[in-house]
């Protein structure tokens, strides 16, 4: 058997076999138009053009370089740091375009939570880690506050773990603990959709289970996108699936379809490992 068929079959195997209709009657959360994006001279996004639904998971695969971080970097306009960076079409969230200036970005990064490729909490004690958000957003009630707190590692299945500890600083936590917490401050101001750059890369087998039992438990309440390098993981928890390449959407349906029939001959090729 040629070893791109195998690997074919392998990817198909470990697929979470979903409908066809999964999106039908869903409302769209983000809806990209035309979306460029340049460092400097070099364009890194052409052309984008992605509808992405609620309380769903949806992945991005590509190789590296692919634009796969720069595009969800820039649905929370985190991107805009980079004084070289510019845009041009739109993006929709929740029907209205991000890119406007009237658009305040602090309300989008409110919206919009993101945990990042390693786990970055700060050097305070767990407790504070996920009081830290609520309390910029001005809540001072030490009872609120404990609740949002307990709320919050209870949402990202770490509360049993960490309950007995919460003064001590979260330094003291495993790699995947670290990962949780930073989805529990994440939770903490109650976003509507959660972007994870590659969340799961830096951490062991076992966690990285715990992190993708996490990720469908989520979806149930927020929107989900995340990039990954890991194509059983997009297979096993996503609904939908992109895939860039030289920064363009070459190919965007069910995962489903996407892993066993792709359209492209492309995907084809990146998912059966032939280049990638």
């Amino acid at each position: 058997m040629p070893v791109e068929t195998e690997n074919k079959q392998k990817f198909v195997q470990g697929i979470n076999k979903k409908s066809e209709s999964t999106s039908i009657n869903k409302k769209i959360v983000y809806d990209t138009k035309n979306l460029n994006l340049w460092y400097g001279e070099n364009q890194a996004l052409k052309e984008i053009n992605l509808q992405i639904a609620e309380n769903e998971v949806t992945a991005i695969i590509g190789p590296s370089g692919c634009g796969k971080s720069t595009y969800i970097k820039t649905l929370n306009r985190m991107v805009e740091l980079i004084p070289i960076v510019r845009t041009s079409g739109e993006i929709l969230y929740r029907g209205k375009n991000i890119f406007n200036k009237s658009y305040p970005v602090e309300a989008l990064r409110t919206n919009v939570g993101m945990v990042f490729q390693k786990p970055n909490p700060f050097p305070k004690s767990i407790y504070e880690n996920i009081a830290y958000g609520p309390r910029i957003h001005g809540i001072r009630n030490k009872k609120v506050l404990d609740e949002i707190v307990e709320k919050s590692l209870r949402g990202a299945a770490i509360w049993d773990e960490v309950k007995d500890r919460l003064k001590e600083n979260a330094y003291g936590m495993s790699g995947g603990q670290q990962q949780r917490l930073c989805i529990a401050r994440c939770l903490a101001i109650e976003p509507d959709v959660i972007l994870m750059d590659e969340p799961t890369s830096a951490l062991d087998p076992i966690s990285t289970l715990k992190v993708e039992d996490l990720i469908q438990e989520l979806k149930k309440n927020y929107s989900i996108i995340i990039v990954t390098h890991n194509m059983q993981q997009a297979a096993r928890i996503s609904e939908k699936t992109a895939f860039f390449l030289s920064g363009e959407v070459i190919e965007y349906t069910d995962t489903s379809k996407m892993f066993s029939n792709p359209d492209k001959k492309e995907t084809e090729d990146y998912i059966t490992g032939r280049f990638g």
